[in-house]
Formats: C-alpha cells, sequence, structure tokens
C-alpha cells in the first residue's frame, strides 16, 4: 500500500503580497465520478494544527480506495499565510489549500472567485451548516468545505477539581477573575497556561474580547467596516490590552508562557500544574485521555472575562479546504472532499478529534458532555467575534500577535498595538479598493 507523506515544513519564504488582482474565475465544479486510469497524489497545503491525525488515517482509507494518494504539507502557523498568499499569487498553489473562512477575507484577501473552485453544486454543499457555509461564499457560491467544528467557542477551560479545593467560583467579571487567579498562584499552582511561541493563540485574549464593545455600543462593528470608527480611539479595546499586561505582570501566566507550545496545553493542563487555558470544548476529552484521573467532566469552561465579559463569543468561521483554480486534479480533488464529508468520515473524524463535538454538516453526529452543555446555558447572549464580522482584522492575526508579544515583553506600549492593528486595516482595504477608505 502506498503511504501517506506527510512533509512538516520548517521554514517558508515570506515575499511582499498582491492582492490587487480578484478576477472572477468561470471554473464550477461537478459531481461526476471519473474513472482513473493512472496513479494521482494530490498535493495539500495546509497551516499548523489545521490537519488532524484522523484526517491523514483517512487520507490513507481514501488512497486505498481510490489508488488517489494525498501529500499534505504542513508550514508553521506564523509563516503559513504569506506562504499561501506567494503561491496563490505566483500561481504555483496545491492542488487543495487550506484558509481560514470569512465571508470578508475570502472575496478581498485570497480571491477566491479567481483562485478557488466553485463548490455549490457538490455532494456535500446542501449539508453544510447555513451559518459556516455564508462564511465561505460570495454572491451565493460556495468556494470552501468547513473542517472544524466551529460550534466550540474559544474560552477558559479550568480543572474543577482545583477550583472546588480552593473553594472557587465561577467569575463573572475580571475583579473576581483577578481574585481566582490569585488564590490559585497562592496554591502554588500556575492560573494560566499560555504559549508565545506559535504565534497565534495569546491574540484571542485580545479579538475574542472585542465583543464587550458591540455589547456595549451595538453596530459598532459596522462602523469598524465603514470606517467611521477605529481601534485606537476605543477605551474597552485599550482596556482589554491592559488587563492582558495586568496578568502577565502580576504573574497569572507563570514563567514558561513565551516558550510554552499550544500543542502542549492539555498536558499541562492534566498534569495540575495549571489551572486554566484558552481552549475550546475538547479540552477535556484530551486531557483525560492524558490522565485518566481526571474525568472528561472535571474540566469546565467560561467566558474570557476581560473587560467584564459576560457574553458568549460564537464564530461560524474557521479553517476550511479551499481547490485551487489551477488544479490539473480537479476530479479527484472533488472526489476527495466528497469523501472527507461523507458520514462515515465525519463520524470517524468526531470520534477520534477529542475537540470535535459536531462538525459543520447536518450528517454529523453531536458528542456534547453535559460540562459542555452546562457551559453553554450559562450564557443567554451570543456575539459573533471580531475576526469574523469586521473586515481586515483576521488576515493580520498573525501580525498582531507580534504586536502582543512586543507589548508584553516591552518593546510597545497597548496604544501602539491599536495603532497598529488601524494601519495595517487601511493599508488592506485600499489595496482591496474598499470604498470607505
Amino acid at each position: 500500500m502506498r503511504k501517506l507523506k506527510l512533509w512538516i515544513v520548517a521554514s517558508a519564504s515570506v515575499l511582499l503580497l498582491n492582492l490587487s488582482s480578484c478576477a472572477s474565475s468561470s471554473t464550477t465544479s461537478s459531481v461526476a465520478e471519473p474513472v482513473y486510469t493512472e496513479k494521482v497524489t494530490l498535493s495539500f497545503m495546509a497551516s499548523q494544527d489545521w490537519v488532524q491525525d484522523a484526517e491523514l488515517d483517512l487520507a490513507r482509507q481514501f488512497d486505498e480506495k481510490t489508488g488517489i494518494g494525498v501529500n499534505y504539507q504542513i508550514f508553521p502557523s506564523s509563516q503559513y499565510n504569506n506562504l499561501l498568499m506567494t503561491k496563490l499569487n505566483t500561481g504555483e498553489c496545491p492542488d487543495i489549500f487550506a484558509a481560514q473562512s470569512g465571508k470578508f477575507d475570502i472575496k478581498s484577501q485570497y480571491c477566491v472567485e479567481k483562485n478557488a473552485i466553485d463548490l455549490s453544486n457538490t455532494k456535500w454543499a446542501s449539508r453544510t451548516e447555513p451559518l459556516a457555509a455564508a462564511e465561505l461564499s460570495v454572491d451565493g457560491r460556495l468556494y470552501g468545505q468547513p473542517t472544524q467544528d466551529v460550534s466550540a467557542v474559544w474560552a477558559l477551560g479550568y480543572n474543577k477539581k482545583i477550583f472546588e479545593e480552593l473553594n472557587l467560583a465561577v467569575p463573572q467579571s475580571y475583579s473576581e477573575f483577578l481574585q481566582v487567579c490569585s488564590a490559585i498562584q497562592a496554591s502554588g499552582i500556575t492560573p494560566i497556561y499560555e504559549c508565545l511561541s506559535d504565534g497565534w493563540h495569546h491574540t484571542l485574549w485580545f479579538i475574542e474580547s472585542c465583543i464587550v464593545q458591540e455589547k456595549i455600543e451595538p453596530g459598532y462593528q459596522d462602523k469598524l467596516n465603514a470606517n467611521t470608527a477605529n481601534f485606537s480611539d476605543n477605551k474597552i479595546f485599550l482596556q482589554i490590552l491592559q488587563q492582558i499586561q495586568e496578568m502577565v505582570d502580576l504573574g497569572y501566566w507563570g514563567e514558561g508562557y513565551i516558550s510554552n507550545t499550544y500543542s502542549g496545553a492539555p498536558t499541562a493542563i492534566a498534569s495540575g500544574e495549571y489551572a486554566m487555558v484558552v481552549y475550546n470544548q475538547g479540552l477535556g476529552e484530551e486531557v483525560h485521555t492524558i490522565n485518566s484521573d481526571i474525568a472528561v467532566d472535571d474540566i469546565g469552561y467560561f467566558v474570557l472575562p476581560l473587560a467584564d465579559n459576560q457574553t458568549l463569543n460564537v464564530n461560524p468561521a474557521g479553517p476550511a479546504r479551499f481547490i485551487y483554480s489551477g488544479t490539473q486534479h480537479l476530479d479527484e480533488a472533488l472526489d476527495y472532499l466528497d469523501f472527507l464529508a461523507s458520514q462515515e468520515s465525519l463520524a470517524y473524524l468526531t470520534e477520534h478529534v477529542p475537540k470535535y463535538n459536531k462538525l459543520p454538516f447536518d450528517n454529523a453526529p453531536q458528542t456534547y458532555t453535559s460540562s459542555i452543555e452546562e457551559f453553554y446555558s450559562q450564557y443567554t447572549e451570543s456575539l459573533v467575534v471580531y475576526q469574523t464580522s469586521v473586515k481586515y482584522v483576521n488576515p493580520q492575526w498573525t501580525e498582531i500577535g507580534v504586536d502582543l508579544t512586543k507589548m508584553l515583553t516591552g518593546e510597545i506600549c497597548a496604544e501602539q498595538v491599536l495603532e497598529n492593528i488601524d494601519r495595517r486595516r487601511a493599508e488592506q482595504a485600499n489595496i482591496a479598493n474598499d470604498p470607505g477608505w
């Protein structure tokens, strides 16, 4: 049997981006089932942490079933977006590429009308959950296939046993959160596991918390999208950054937060040396797999309480698969996406990826535990996070992460972080010829 080759690329060239040409492609997908007369290997590029081992297993099964191999090329998250844009702009993109969904970004940044295949007529398109499909569509045409569980949210996963031993309750405000962290630290446990080395995770603290402004002033995201408001003049955004800095200054992220990795988070929580981590609702399963003494429902969840947030931060967008418009293996690529979205494959992914509780297809199983259901029931209101609802935020996620690292290490101040966000948004808007700018 041909073995699937997984290439882990240690570095990638970073070139200047050119997003100015987004002409529409007339190519449309079909659901024909071709007869293959020769061996084909599809190339597939994705960012670190976007492809699960279970998907690689499915690729091997697909190879055995059809004779179509899949060569996954995984790149570091800090370099991925620049590398992807370089490949798209030079016409050297693999057959399938992964990218973050988001109705603004896929049109203005990835130019999917030109660079991707219209997937509206695929077998699985009508089974895709509407909110997820909307973030992958331009003018009613579906261009991507969601890959991850978008029903989950980024929240603070916490060890209930530690909270119970210290007689702590889920905080309802930032001041209560500081009190919880102080008590945990005093017990000899590091309150929060954080990881700057991956370049993206710590950005969640800021962007996911920006919905507080939307709660205070409904429609603020519309002002940002119309360029009648910005980040640098907003007191709530500044407050969130200052509170992130305060957590670090108080030692609540511990000593290793700069070198820690995202992949090490479940092990850190399972060790009992850390009490909390920003994670999705699969944390309980992952921790239990590592340490069976911690039950799945011993891990609870609550929203990030920066700026006193108590609104659920939902996001129908996430990593997705796109077929490159210049592929020489369209039928094979379509077959592979059909295979991944089949009921059997979705069940396999849900069973073997602990953080998947409900993939965004109506034929996918649901596996919410009582702890997860308890979490969702705590919050009566929800808002879509800014990286999805606000233009030109998600494309600069890594750059925001760099600025946050500089802020936390004293190179720049919080005000400069916000000014840089506005500057990059303006640059991207001008490239996209956005009339608001």
